[in-house]
């Protein structure tokens, strides 16, 4: 007789299965405590010592700058700590590469004019273009251009 019973394979996964490596049940990870920690020292410390304000003043001043601070801290940016996204900045600016694409359908080094030509003063009126000929072409490609859709 064939065991008709049907086997279950899903598997319950334990709410603290990401937590290794975090503080306060998973919500704050290690080295965004430890750079937040350091930073709130090095930013409070000052604050706290060299400000000559009122106990009531150094307070308020220290929650406004301190705590936006501390949250940003822990937070990080884009899931990397403080320190690694300063680091990654600091790699691309230095391994930063200027991109040239070469435009399709223009002759490099077929110009040999440096600048406009000088217009003169006075005399004739400029020359009348010739009818089979657009601007921007050269004199043979007149032709081939505009007829183009015929092809």
């Amino acid at each position: 007789m064939a065991d008709d019973r049907e086997y279950s394979n899903i598997y319950t996964i334990p709410p603290n299965y990401t937590d290794s490596g975090k503080l306060l049940g998973g919500m704050l990870e290690m080295r965004n405590t430890v750079e937040a920690g350091i930073l709130l020292i090095l930013v409070g410390y000052p604050e706290l010592m060299w400000l000559h304000l009122p106990v009531t003043a150094k307070v308020i001043v220290m929650t406004i700058t301190l705590l936006p601070l501390g949250v940003f801290a822990l937070m990080g940016l884009g899931g990397d700590s403080l320190l690694q996204y300063v680091s990654h900045m600091v790699m691309f600016l230095v391994r930063r590469r200027q991109l040239h694409y070469r435009r399709i359908g223009y002759h490099y080094g077929t110009n040999t004019n440096k600048g406009r030509p000088k217009k003169k003063q006075g005399g004739r009126p400029p020359a009348k273009r010739k009818a089979g000929v657009r601007s921007g072409l050269h004199p043979t490609q007149g032709t081939q251009k505009r007829n183009r859709r015929n092809h």
